[in-house]
């Protein structure tokens, strides 16, 4: 069997990249206030009601995010607290909330969405071809 050194091993080096890009995000997000799950949760929300043009139940924005939904339940709940979303019973079933963003909400996802871009401009950036590397990414997520 071959010996590898550790800089050898895509886990390795994939493991190394994430947590360089998650201490980053928590950077970029720390004068919002918000996590890394809450950002997440937050822009999602946000953009399945602005651009998608729905008012997602819980489980469908645990779906999109790809989130646990009883932690993503738990994540919604906090930034209720805060005044950033709302979450009402659903109009044709009684077990679902239906979500929606408070003003407040939609101004601090846009913002904290510019910083994490820039952030994201700035640690993607070194790739190259940005295309190739969404590409990439893509193939992994599947």
């Amino acid at each position: 069997m071959e010996s590898l050194e550790p800089g050898d091993s895509p886990g390795f080096l994939l493991w190394r990249a994430s947590l360089r890009w998650q201490r980053l995000m928590t950077g970029s997000l720390r004068p919002f206030g918000l996590t890394h799950v809450q950002f997440v949760l937050l822009a999602s929300l946000w953009w399945l009601t602005e651009k998608g043009g729905e008012r997602p139940s819980q489980r469908r924005l645990a779906d999109f995010a790809a989130t646990d939904p009883m932690m993503t339940s738990q994540v919604l709940r906090a930034l209720e607290r805060r005044g950033l979303v709302v979450r009402s019973s659903h109009p044709t079933d009684s077990r679902a909330r239906e979500l929606g963003v408070t003003r407040e909400g939609e101004e601090l996802a846009r913002h904290a969405i510019r910083a994490v871009e820039a952030a994201d401009r700035e640690f993607f950036g070194a790739t190259g071809d940005r295309r190739t590397m969404l590409d990439f990414l893509r193939t992994l997520a599947q």
